[in-house]
């Protein structure tokens, strides 16, 4: 076992920071494992990623020592079993709206005696005697809290054990609240304020995605697990770059 960056530093107290984009292969991690991030999130809900992909990208993280973090697309105990066998770190779940559906993917991403996680020689077990062991120890498990849903019943999924990162995203939660495509709408962000604030309380840990406008507030809140996309910086520094052979264009 190699260890998991992410999971290491929230035990730590410290904030971890993961990166992602639209664009998903062993290149892009290659580019971004010396910029410091402390993990990968490979998208599986709504991205490209494809099983035969999943062995190599979680290497090319192992590579950089981040952790390779994938969101599945649901909470089928098959589907999480197999993700984690073929090498990554952790997982993360969308849409757990209820106690039972936060139990059920602890169930299915842990060993016993503190899940029900299929045994199987996956990709991390080669060469290691106490695989199953340490297995526990080091995967990360991460829920989505988002939908209002999740919201009336937080503190029933906050009891749940074994959970490592409770992911408050606003995309999904404004559309159920009425506000869709408007994730920073005030209300919105009343509402995950309230969360992060009721998640730290709890004396879990907290996560959320990395804005500029609202990223010093989180930390205060207690968050400490971030989510950030290249995609942006992408378009900022071409239109930048764009802007500025323009005006140097117009002024020969």
């Amino acid at each position: 076992m190699r260890g998991n960056r992410v999971k290491q530093k929230l035990q730590s107290g410290e904030i971890a920071t993961v990166v992602s984009g639209h664009s998903i292969s062993s290149a892009t991690i290659d580019f971004c494992g010396p910029l410091g991030f402390d993990g990968f999130w490979i998208e599986g809900e709504h991205g490209s990623a494809a099983w035969h992909q999943i062995g190599d990208l979680s290497r090319a993280c192992d590579l950089w020592e981040i952790a390779s973090v994938m969101r599945v697309h649901s909470h089928d105990a098959g589907l999480i079993g197999r993700t984690l066998d073929l090498g990554v770190n952790g997982i993360v779940a969308p849409h757990v709206n209820s106690r039972s559906q936060a139990e059920q993917i602890v169930a299915a991403a842990r060993f016993a005696p503190e899940g029900k996680r299929g045994i199987f020689s996956g990709r991390r077990s080669f060469g290691e005697v106490d695989y199953l062991e340490r297995a526990n120890e080091e995967v990360l498990v991460v829920v989505l809290i988002e939908e209002h849903q999740a919201i009336e019943r937080l503190d029933e999924i906050l009891a749940v054990d074994h959970i490592d990162v409770f992911f408050v995203a606003p995309g999904d939660l404004a559309q159920t609240m009425g506000f869709l495509g408007q994730p920073y709408h005030p209300e919105v962000q009343a509402v995950v304020q309230d969360a992060l604030t009721r998640i730290t309380a709890a004396g879990r840990v907290a996560g959320s995605l990395a804005h500029s406008a609202t990223l010093a507030r989180d930390v205060e809140l207690g968050a400490r697990f971030f989510l950030t996309s290249f995609d942006p910086w992408l378009r900022a520094g071409a239109q930048e770059f764009l802007s500025h052979v323009a005006t140097v264009g117009a002024h020969p």
